[in-house]
């Protein structure tokens, strides 16, 4: 498949880490997400897709035209039709909340679909976009949607989750949680509250989130791999409940996790994105 992506131009770049175009033939077709520093807006020009919760009492659902995804807190499976052809975003943590008037509570671990958010936004960018538009034009007219849904001013709640989320973000998660509220000069309990309006969940999951992305674009897949030092490195210090999440947010051992990942390589060009990776 081809990924074309580009960062968005001020002031959405605040909220957004990329914007995308993804067509072709996947190479493999199931995917695993684990749970990842981002909250996503994916809009398919093409085939139907299929979504899975590792909830097992969550039914899976077929998804033809658009979907927001909140920020997931625990792995789910995505299976892409047979020719891909789709626009997406990858908001930051606390990036739809600048664009969307929901509490993010409801959008946590969940798919939602984009015109019960947007209403009619999904027919107008299919419209604008047409059979042939090329991708920097497909991203120029998301771009322009995404303008035109953008809060005009964000509350002092959302500057606050994004000053506090960005420390999260240069250091990978590895700032203690009472260091974030002293430097922000605020009580635990307001930047909890705050984060789970703007975000869904605390500020420590939202370290956790951040640690373990860390973690594992840390692997080299090509050579040996010293669990114990990337574990530590990414500020693990406890390899029993390094062990415990990564099988949560995996599925997987470190061990099974790295076998497949030798077994079936990421494609290239794709998104600097190592979480996804495909179901065994």
């Amino acid at each position: 498949m081809e990924y074309v992506g580009r960062v968005p131009a001020p002031p959405l770049d605040r909220f957004i880490d990329d914007i995308y175009c993804l067509t072709g033939v996947p190479g493999h077709r199931r995917m695993v997400v684990p749970p990842m520093p981002s909250a996503h807006l994916v809009i398919n020009l093409g085939e139907p897709a299929r979504l899975w919760d590792s909830d097992p009492s969550v039914p899976p659902e077929v998804v033809s035209d658009g979907w927001f995804v909140g920020l997931w807190t625990r792995r789910f499976l995505y299976e892409y039709p047979t020719r891909v052809r789709l626009v997406g975003v990858h908001f930051k943590p606390w990036g739809m909340a600048a664009f969307v008037d929901m509490p993010a509570t409801d959008l946590r671990d969940r798919w939602v679909p984009v015109d019960a958010v947007w209403q009619g936004s999904v027919d107008r960018i299919r419209n604008r976009v047409g059979e042939t538009t090329s991708a920097a034009e497909t991203l120029r007219i998301l771009e322009e949607e995404l303008r035109s849904r953008l809060v005009e001013a964000p509350s002092r709640g959302l500057d606050l989750v994004q000053h506090v989320g960005g420390w999260l973000e240069t250091s990978h998660g590895a700032i203690p949680v009472g260091a974030l509220s002293d430097a922000a000069g605020v009580s635990s309990t307001t930047l909890a509250t705050q984060f789970k309006a703007h975000v869904g969940v605390t500020p420590k999951k939202v370290a956790r989130i951040y640690r373990f992305a860390q973690l594992i674009r840390s692997v080299d897949a090509l050579r040996p791999v010293d669990w114990s030092e990337l574990a530590l490195m990414a500020g693990y210090f406890d390899q029993a409940h390094f062990s415990k999440e990564f099988k949560d947010f995996t599925g997987h051992t470190p061990t099974e996790y790295l076998a497949l990942r030798r077994r079936m390589p990421a494609e290239r060009e794709f998104p600097p994105d190592d979480g996804p990776m495909p179901a065994s």
